[in-house]
């Protein structure tokens, strides 16, 4: 049987990474639904297209479909369909997701955000195999497997009577577990170089690897939204390192995009909830005394501020990102900084 070639983010070889792609394995053999859990961005898809890809549909079709990302009305119609006329505007036939996926398997995201009434008729669909369009008299039959998959505690939700317990019952027949990044931190290095070398090939650059201290920087970091955070803080330190290359290999990476635009969070809010700036030792060169008599105020303060970065960019060995740091800079206020006093930022050491 062909096999497709695994997707990137199922790099790894950690044994809790390894351990769920031999679940995953095992199950998508046996023709049941299958319920997969795992934090957001933890990789349930791609844990779902693998059971796909190495189960007897192999060769049908993979729908997906994200519960979430629609209301009651709209969902049930993209599950099922609808006939023409069945509501206001729906002025043709509309074949459902379950219709599309006959043969195959459909992959149902964020379960736990379907509505009662669209439960009790995925219920009905996975007891007996039937169906009714939206508007619709004729039952249909669906030969489809469903995976389900859910960030969320499914049986407190069905103990608490937010979701159907009879329904829960159906779908877990076997429970896949999509483990967090943070339980699978040998793997972090092998994912970012992947994710950094990717976006090097499309920025047309070499990937210069990571340096020990990027490396730390990821492996130190909790990643909440797993892979999926990964995957942009990899790319994001690939691409800014590839507008300068004043490192010989990606140093830091600022896995807070606020952070690195210049507005924390907190400055979107309430200035008075902002905490303080830092105070910092004013430079030799703002407490200067300015020319005596009458100068250029703005080749002034030009020569002052081209001071003050060139001064930053020598003590963070010319390296922009930690200039920029130690500035308060944002990284592209900095970049806008030297491009107009046209400094040379690369050939910049301690003590420069």
């Amino acid at each position: 049987m062909p096999i497709p070639p695994a997707a990137p983010e199922l790099i790894g070889q950690s044994p809790a990474f390894l351990d769920a792609l031999a679940h995953a394995s095992d199950v998508a053999a046996v023709d049941r639904p299958v319920l997969i859990i795992g934090e957001r961005g933890a990789g349930k898809e791609l844990l779902a297209a693998r059971l796909h890809f190495l189960s007897p549909r192999w060769d049908g079709p993979l729908i997906k479909l994200n519960c979430a990302a629609m209301n009651e009305e709209l969902l049930e119609s993209e599950l099922f369909g609808h006939e023409a006329g069945a509501f206001t505007g729906a002025t043709k036939k509309h074949r459902g997701r379950f219709e599309r996926a006959e043969g195959g398997t459909l992959f149902l995201d964020e379960i736990a955000s379907a509505s009662g009434r669209v439960q009790e008729k995925l219920l009905r669909v996975i007891e007996y195999g039937e169906y009714e369009r939206v508007g619709g008299e004729d039952v249909r039959t669906a030969d489809v497997r469903i995976v389900a998959a859910a960030n969320v505690d499914l049986r407190a939700r069905a103990a608490s009577g937010k979701f159907r317990a009879d329904l829960l019952d159906r779908l877990a027949f076997d429970v896949v577990i999509a483990p967090p990044l943070r339980q699978r931190r040998e793997d972090i290095p092998l994912l970012a170089a992947h994710f950094a070398s990717a976006m090097a090939t499309e920025l047309d650059v070499l990937f210069p690897g990571l340096a020990p201290s990027a490396v730390a920087t990821l492996q130190g970091h909790h990643w909440p939204g797993n892979v999926r955070e990964l995957k942009n803080a990899a790319e994001r330190a690939m691409f800014h390192w590839s507008r300068d290359q004043d490192t010989k290999q990606i140093e830091e990476i600022t896995i807070d995009p606020f952070e690195q635009a210049g507005a924390p969070p907190a400055a979107l809010g309430d200035p008075a909830q902002s905490p303080a700036s830092p105070q910092r030792a004013p430079s030799e060169a703002l407490t200067a005394r300015p020319p005596a008599g009458r100068f250029d105020l703005r080749e002034y303060l030009d020569e002052v501020e081209k001071k003050l970065v060139v001064d930053a960019l020598a003590a963070a060995g010319g390296s922009q990102t930690r200039a920029a740091k130690r500035l308060s800079l944002s990284y592209d206020q900095l970049r806008g900084i030297v491009r107009k006093h046209d400094i040379d930022a690369k050939n910049m050491s301690d003590g420069a």
